[in-house]
């Protein structure tokens, strides 16, 4: 027995067949968006490694060497002797490398903070004692070399070079006032340097 529409009684109605239709192609739609995902993953460039640089090893300080100079004390100290001390001190730091002044010691007629040179003869006096000459070696400025000109106070390395430079074009040193004619020697630095410096061959 056929009903009026035409369709077999055991037929699916038509919308469930429109419903399977569209399940399957949202399957195959899905599937293809899934392989289209995964080829663009396999050809996608590899990222670029990370560089990871070790920190940079700090440049180590070179600690300049001591130049040590020896100073002949005598008089009203506790030891007085021959003292290898390091350039540059003062004379109240030698007195304390020579274990102090004695309770009679007249500090008054030193200068404390004057600067200690290389072969000086410090005498500390007692009070009451006739001051006498303490012999200093002066540095000779027309025979000094740079090396030795650079140890003193207040010339580095660049004025030392100057005024060798300048006694071999313009001659010796007439008077210590000629050093006033070098670059970079001014009034401050002469008075400074005065007292340990002469001038020997070619001067006065």
């Amino acid at each position: 027995m056929t009903h009026g529409s035409g369709r077999p009684p055991d037929a699916p109605p038509e919308g469930g067949a429109r419903w399977q239709a569209w399940r399957e192609l949202i399957v195959l739609g899905a599937t293809l968006v899934a392989f289209l995902a995964s080829l663009w993953l396999l050809r996608r460039p590899a990222p670029a490694p990370i560089l990871i640089l070790p920190p940079p090893t700090p440049v180590p300080t070179r600690t300049p060497t001591p130049v040590w100079i020896q100073v002949y004390v005598t008089g009203a100290v506790q030891a007085p002797g021959l003292y290898t001390v390091p350039q540059g001190i003062r004379v109240a730091t030698l007195l304390e490398e020579a274990g102090g002044p004695l309770p009679t010691a007249d500090l008054e007629a030193l200068n404390l903070a004057a600067p200690v040179a290389d072969g000086m003869h410090l005498h500390v006096p007692a009070r009451g004692e006739s001051p006498r000459p303490t012999p200093s070696p002066r540095l000779d400025l027309n025979t000094a070399t740079v090396e030795e000109l650079d140890r003193l106070p207040g010339i580095g390395p660049r004025a030392a070079q100057a005024i060798v430079d300048y006694r071999l074009k313009h001659g010796p040193f007439r008077r210590l006032e000629d050093l006033l004619k070098v670059p970079g020697i001014g009034p401050a630095t002469l008075e400074r340097i005065r007292p340990l410096v002469t001038v020997g061959e070619g001067g006065p």
